[in-house]
């Protein structure tokens, strides 16, 4: 009896969170934002977690959220998505220089406004891998309270931000593919199966954002390939992206006004600052790639991998430049972490010694 209560306690909570996360995605798309599905799902949810709504999704159903979106990515790479390899480099060499200013210009930032001690202020400014810099955290580097609460206030921002931005910038007008046909429903369920069979296999062996990657890897090489063709049903994507604006939002669960008030402006302000970071280095390197400047802010934009290549699915931009430039970054961020915690700990700990 006490299980099957529980599951269904699951089963409402479940149900309460993607069907917020619909609403605010049916709003933001009566008033015509880009992503309106994802954005205004993640901001319906996130406001519904600091009210104290209880919203969220169980491991299983995150990962099959992951899983689909890894497939929706994989399934938009056009054929000749690879003919420009010769200019990522580029754009990759300026991803690097872009994660080294805002750890630097970030970290100083909260350090000397806001008079953060050395690990919160940069471990806070790291953009990627929350689980391993909370891991960091808690071994004793900075406040992992006031750390979760401005790198989720980021990733909020800048799911918010990403399309509202497309409206300013001079990114252009760029439609998804112009393949009116349709993956069949059977050709779709084959390859969701084998997408979160490599899913699996990822994430057990601890590969960053293992399932989500795993599925577009799997999707990627079969549309490549030769193994389908043809575009994803538009109705399934709109409900991958409220699945996905359900899991973004849900990030908030747990935090009080109070800590998220108390946060607030160094999240904020820290997050404006790796913003203008990422919006000067994505139009340098617009200057000598052709690529639209909204695909490569989102290629260089510090949110989750899942996160972004969603936008850019709702954009129409080219998936396999977002990922693959986010894969970069992880892989980055994974020997960076340690080393900025190794530099910021020992000033940190000789604080809490003295007092």
């Amino acid at each position: 009896m006490g299980r099957a209560h529980a599951v269904w306690r699951e089963t409402q909570r479940v149900a309460l969170t993607l069907a917020i996360s619909a609403f605010g995605g049916f709003i933001a798309s009566l008033l015509h934002l880009p992503a309106a599905w994802l954005m205004g799902g993640a901001l319906a949810v996130a406001i519904a977690a600091i009210s104290g709504v209880r919203v969220g999704l169980p491991a299983w159903a995150t990962e099959i959220t992951f899983i689909s979106t890894g497939l929706s990515m994989g399934a938009t790479v056009a054929r000749d998505s690879f003919s420009l390899m010769g200019q990522w480099p580029v754009t990759i060499g300026a991803l690097a220089l872009e994660v080294v200013l805002i750890v630097l210009i970030t970290g100083a930032v909260l350090r000397r406004v806001f008079r953060l001690d050395r690990g919160t202020a940069y471990l806070s400014s790291l953009p990627g891998q929350l689980n391993m810099v909370l891991s960091m955290a808690a071994a004793g580097v900075g406040n992992p309270r006031q750390i979760v609460i401005i790198q989720v206030m980021r990733l909020m921002a800048l799911t918010i931000c990403v399309p509202v931005g497309a409206l300013f910038l001079p990114v252009g007008h760029y439609a998804l593919p112009v393949d009116t046909a349709l993956i069949s429903p059977l050709t779709l369920i084959i390859v969701w199966v084998l997408c979160a069979a490599t899913g699996f296999v990822f994430a057990r062996l601890r590969v960053p954002a293992g399932y989500a990657l795993g599925a577009m890897a799997l999707a990627t090489a079969a549309k490549l390939l030769g193994g389908f063709d043809g575009q994803m049903p538009p109705t399934l994507l709109v409900i991958i992206f409220i699945a996905v604006g359900g899991v973004i939002g849900s990030r908030f669960v747990g935090l009080t006004r109070g800590e998220l008030k108390a946060a607030a402006a160094s999240g904020l302000v820290g997050t404006a600052v790796t913003l203008a970071v990422v919006t000067a280095v994505s139009f340098t390197a617009s200057l000598f790639v052709q690529a639209p400047l909204g695909q490569i802010w989102l290629g260089l934009a510090p949110g989750a991998l899942e996160s972004m290549g969603a936008l850019g699915i709702a954009l129409g931009f080219d998936t396999a430049f977002i990922a693959a430039h986010h894969v970069v970054r992880i892989l980055v961020l994974s020997f960076a972490i340690p080393g900025v915690a190794l530099l910021v700990r020992e000033p940190s700990s000789a604080r809490q010694n003295a007092e």
